[in-house]
C-alpha cells in the first residue's frame, strides 16, 4: 500500500473508480416497457442477456430495464457497475467493510456473495441511505 504524507498508508481503490455506471431501472412487464422506452422515448436497443432485461445505450448514456416480478415490494437496483472481474471487485469491497445482499431467485446460484446466473455474475449492497447498488460481469 502507498504511503501518505502524513504516514498512514492510502488504501488502494476498488475498480469501481474507473468502471462504467448504468442506470438501472426495474420494471413489472417487460413488454410494456420495450415499447415505451423504443417507441416513445426513441431509445436504441442493445443485444441483451435474456428475455426479462433490455439494455440501451450510445456514447453518452447507457440503461438497464429488467423484469422482476417483485417489483412492488422491494427497493430497485439504483445504479449499476459494469465490471471485468466481480468476484475481485467484491473482495476489495467487502476488505473496506461493505455487506452484500444475497437473493433467492430462480436459476441463479450463489457463490459467497456472488449471483450467478449463465456466464453473468452480478453482486448487490446497499449505500448508507439503504439504495441498492449492483456490480456485474461485462
Amino acid at each position: 500500500m502507498p504511503i501518505l504524507s502524513n504516514g498512514r498508508r492510502k488504501r488502494a481503490r476498488p475498480a469501481l473508480g474507473s468502471g462504467e455506471a448504468v442506470a438501472t431501472i426495474r420494471v413489472r412487464d417487460i413488454r410494456a416497457a420495450r415499447r415505451f422506452y423504443e417507441d416513445v422515448l426513441g431509445l436504441s436497443p442493445e443485444p441483451s442477456r435474456g428475455e426479462n432485461m433490455l439494455r440501451y445505450g450510445d456514447e453518452r448514456s447507457r440503461v438497464f430495464v429488467y423484469a422482476s416480478p417483485i417489483a412492488a415490494n422491494a427497493p430497485p437496483t439504483a445504479v449499476t457497475w459494469i465490471c471485468d472481474d466481480v468476484d475481485a471487485t467484491v473482495g476489495s469491497l467487502r476488505a473496506r467493510g461493505v455487506k452484500f445482499e444475497h437473493y433467492d431467485r430462480p436459476g441463479v446460484v450463489r457463490e459467497g456473495d456472488v449471483h450467478v446466473a449463465g456466464n453473468i455474475r452480478a453482486a448487490w449492497f446497499r449505500d448508507p441511505d439503504g439504495n441498492v447498488l449492483a456490480i456485474v460481469s461485462s
